[in-house]
């Protein structure tokens, strides 16, 4: 499988789809996610999910942010199908968002009327311009810059908006930059009984861990040994993040 330029959209396509994932990444590292998240994105490919990254670059306005990523992947999800690509059967569409991208999927769900399957919220960031963009005050220390909507109306908005019943929010153990607790009492008041929360080892940057090809010499050496045993911590978060995503997007997927 390989990805795919469709409309300004990185997409893959598994021969046989069950599912469609809309990914969108974290804020500095949301411009080439296909490079960025490669390796766990491949994975649910190779799950049988239609798999649709849209990149996108920060502004302050996150509002616009969403309405535009939303309105290339229904551009891209409609040439898929009139290609015939992708046919116009029905397949379950999930969001899939890391860090910022979680923001962004939490205002499409409730400024736009769209229909989803799910989300699945990894390491949930909501922090106000001057702790997520340090520099801000040195920019104009006599204007007030913040994101729109705040950190403050995006919960309301998602409190009193959101229509996207089923999710699943990830936090990891090592992870200052989480936001879950927050968005986990909001969303199980709106949803009760639709909310599922984990707490997997790693840290705000697992969901970017790549492919680690350590190839041992004609003679097994200490250096092997340790170059070995760095992939298997290395792959052991990544492989408990993409189990669990998995399972919760289809509970009978084998382990």
């Amino acid at each position: 499988m390989d990805w795919k330029d469709i409309r300004g959209n990185w997409v893959i396509i598994p021969p046989k789809p069950i599912g469609i994932i809309h990914f969108l990444g974290g804020a500095f590292v949301a411009t080439a996610p296909h490079l960025t998240y490669r390796w766990l994105l491949e994975q649910l490919a190779a799950k049988g999910y239609v798999v649709i990254a849209t990149p996108f670059v920060n502004t302050l306005d996150h509002s616009a942010i969403a309405q535009s990523v939303l309105i290339n992947f229904e551009r891209t999800l409609e040439r898929l199908q009139d290609t015939g690509e992708l046919h116009k059967l029905y397949l379950p569409i999930y969001g899939l968002g890391h860090s910022m991208g979680c923001k962004l999927h939490l205002l499409i769900g409730s400024l736009f009327k769209v229909e989803r399957a799910g989300n699945i919220l990894i390491s949930f960031n909501n922090y106000t311009a001057k702790e997520a963009i340090p520099l801000v005050e040195q920019l104009n220390s006599t204007l007030a810059i913040e994101f729109t909507p705040t950190p403050l109306e995006t919960n309301q908005l998602v409190e009193e908006r959101y229509h996207i019943r089923r999710n699943l929010l990830i936090k990891f153990s090592n992870d200052n930059l989480d936001q879950s607790a927050v968005l986990k009492k909001i969303l199980q008041n709106r949803f009760p009984e639709m909310v599922t929360t984990q707490t997997l080892s790693g840290n705000h940057t697992t969901p970017l861990g790549q492919e680690i090809k350590w190839q041992p010499g004609n003679s097994f050496t200490p250096l092997d040994a340790l170059g070995q045993w760095f992939k298997q911590e290395v792959y052991r978060d990544l492989n408990q993040l993409r189990k669990i995503i998995v399972l919760w997007l289809n509970p009978l997927a084998l382990k």
